[in-house]
């Protein structure tokens, strides 16, 4: 049985030496007697591109280099780590942000909420400042959500450009703005590979608990969306004219049937108000633009997901209602989402 040891520089020297010598990670691992887990990570520390004297290039294994990587992460970690002492912790947390794709503020949110005993706790900063130090063995910077980038956005209102005559979001409620209300959605498309997904995702958000719904689509096509909400509606039933009460979307051409969107399949009126934003606005759909971030974490952009089947699909809202926010101090949008429902029954 192998038994867990930390490195030294002598130890990488060799491993160098034995790399280089065509030994598999495997049988290095096996010659210098460490856990197989520990060279492959001790190798992502140490990798460089090596260009041979025939100008090709292949990736080898640098014991400089991995020892640097040791001492700066040594000199990271200060006094004794506490999550050395909790294994239990270690994993759990490794299994809700490399597993489950949470961010580490949701990760710790759910260890207080698990109910589990754990021997230990640490802060985000403490748990940001141990991956960054490759303290765990699973979990890299890699595995994290990307930050993205606020953006400065100009607010003035610009001149609405749309050739079609549904409502403009200037005349929409100012209550709907403040997101106190129940039931006001935003609506928009998750396209996949540019050119050879034909499919596409629709996506409504309830902008006051988040709640998400995704809808895979044949198309791109207007009449695709409105057949989405038709069905919507019969799924619903007399619950969806108070759980829909609007919708705000932008102004591609699959939600140019705004009297498609707001007729009702099942009777003689209105079933719902669709508001249509300012061309390049895309801020005035902030709830939408950020649930959407969340489904990136499952399907990158510019990938082909024209077979991603409907399971996979209800997998992807499952895991956006059942995530922990910070904004409602780390309660789920599912849960928000029920309180409402009971509220209007």
């Amino acid at each position: 049985m192998k038994k867990f040891k930390q490195m030294s520089k002598s130890d990488r020297i060799k491993m160098e030496a034995l790399l280089n010598a065509g030994l598999s990670k495997a049988a290095v691992a096996e010659q210098l007697h460490f856990h197989r887990s520990t060279i492959y990570r001790e190798y992502d520390k140490g990798k460089y591109m090596h260009r041979n004297s025939d100008y090709t290039e292949e990736e080898r294994y640098s014991s400089d280099l991995g020892q640097k990587a040791h001492d700066y992460a040594q000199e990271g970690k200060g006094r004794s780590l506490k999550i050395g002492n909790d294994r239990k912790l270690a994993e759990y947390i490794e299994n809700k942000i490399v597993d489950n794709r949470f961010s580490p503020e949701a990760a710790l949110a759910e260890v207080a909420r698990s109910g589990i005993e754990f021997k230990t706790t640490i802060s985000v900063r403490t748990l940001y400042r141990y991956i960054d130090n490759g303290i765990f063995l699973k979990l890299t910077n890699k595995d994290l959500p990307i930050k993205s980038k606020k953006k400065k956005h100009n607010k003035k209102v610009q001149v609405q450009k749309r050739a079609t005559a549904g409502e403009s979001i200037e005349n929409r409620p100012k209550e709907i703005e403040k997101r106190e209300i129940f039931g006001h959605w935003e609506m928009d498309t998750v396209k996949g590979k540019r050119g050879v997904t034909k499919s596409c995702m629709l996506v409504l958000t309830e902008r006051k608990t988040r709640d998400e719904i995704v809808i895979k689509l044949k198309d791109q096509g207007a009449a695709s969306v409105v057949d989405a909400l038709d069905r919507l509606e019969r799924k619903w039933g007399d619950m969806f004219y108070k759980v829909f009460r609007s919708i705000t979307v932008d102004n591609g051409v699959e939600f140019s049937d705004y009297e498609g969107m707001e007729c009702s399949a099942l009777k003689e009126e209105k079933r719902t108000f669709v508001f249509y934003c300012h061309p390049y606005s895309s801020w005035e759909r902030g709830t939408n633009e950020n649930n959407n971030r969340l489904i990136r974490r499952h399907i990158p952009k510019g990938v082909d997901f024209e077979d991603t089947t409907d399971e996979e699909i209800k997998y992807i809202e499952t895991w956006i209602n059942n995530y922990p926010r910070g904004i409602f101090d780390f309660k789920t949008s599912a849960e928000l989402f029920d309180e409402e429902l009971q509220k209007l029954a």
